[in-house]
């Protein structure tokens, strides 16, 4: 089967894979941007953004990812609807082989495959995602002003997340189902030092409950003992998974729970693949910085190029 050849691909078409796609259509590259399903990755679960700059109103998850994609076709994006089942970094060109058996190959490849939230598992969680259940605070937390919030989990991210939300919300109550948190000694201080927030130790969400929002939780303790906690919205903070199945992690020396990590301007261990947005190893994980990280990734890319080709 022929082999098509471009000089640079991006895989996934997030908001750091539709910034990339925006500055290689405008920078004339020959490119093919492939992504599985609809553009706008995480995004288009986001019922609305209030700290994307440019729309002082905000908008939806949705009209952003449209807004991203539309700027970027208008410049000539070339993408591709497919699903890439493997990946093969040895040598150069790369190569790419997709679930119908086709082949591409690039000089340059983006790994803009993103990440996702680590969810609990239990009813209602899908169903009130956007509408009470949220994965980030940072992002969310101006929604509660002066509402009753939960937080579930014991780590830094989310004993960090519930300091925060205390700037909002009216209380915070952080249920972790063991008798300790996991955090480090002084952000648990701080945490037990701030009166905003309540803890509910050996418990854990067995489900979420309302009509049109959040309005309760079922919760279990370790006893079997079962309650209802009746809060305005849950932030579910207990990890999150890099997409990172179709990957060679060893070879891109993957780190910290299969994320990649790469240098400042996007490098990977591999010459000639760059990762922006999600995958990549790091520490904040917000549309801003995912679509400044793909911007690099092009610039990179394109002076990496320049360099083979002379």
């Amino acid at each position: 089967m022929k082999t098509t050849h471009h000089d640079l691909i991006i895989l996934g078409a997030g908001p750091a894979g539709l910034s990339a796609g925006l500055y290689a259509a405008r920078a004339r590259i020959d490119h093919l941007l492939i992504e599985k399903g609809a553009a706008g990755g995480q995004i288009l679960l986001t019922d609305w953004i209030d700290n994307y700059p440019g729309f002082p109103d905000g908008l939806s998850g949705f009209e952003l990812a449209e807004k991203m994609e539309a700027q970027a076709r208008r410049f000539g994006l070339n993408t591709l609807t497919a699903n890439v089942i493997s990946i093969n970094l040895l040598q150069t060109p790369k190569t790419l082989t997709l679930e119908d058996g086709s082949e591409f190959s690039c000089n340059t490849l983006i790994l803009c495959t993103g990440a996702r939230a680590r969810r609990l598992g239990v009813p209602g969680e899908i169903e009130f995602t956007g509408k009470g259940v949220s994965y980030c605070a940072t992002c969310d937390a101006p929604f509660y002003r002066d509402m009753h919030v939960a937080v579930v989990g014991g780590g830094n991210s989310a004993v960090q997340e519930a300091a925060h939300l205390t700037k909002f919300a009216s209380r915070v109550t952080l249920i972790h189902r063991r008798d300790a948190l996991r955090a480090t000694k002084i952000v648990q201080e701080r945490a037990f030092a701030n009166d905003r927030i309540d803890f509910i130790w050996n418990s854990q969400v067995t489900a979420i409950e309302g009509e049109k929002g959040v309005e309760r939780l079922r919760l279990r303790d370790t006893a079997g003992q079962e309650s209802t906690l009746a809060v305005d919205g849950i932030f579910i903070l207990i990890g999150v998974l890099p997409n990172n199945e179709i990957l060679p992690l060893q070879l891109l020396k993957a780190e910290d729970g299969g994320f990649i990590p790469t240098d400042n301007e996007t490098c990977t261990a591999v010459p000639g693949v760059f990762a922006a947005g999600d995958i990549r190893n790091k520490r904040v994980r917000q549309i801003v910085n995912a679509a400044g990280e793909g911007a690099t990734a092009v610039l990179t890319a394109e002076h990496y190029l320049n360099n083979l080709n002379s």
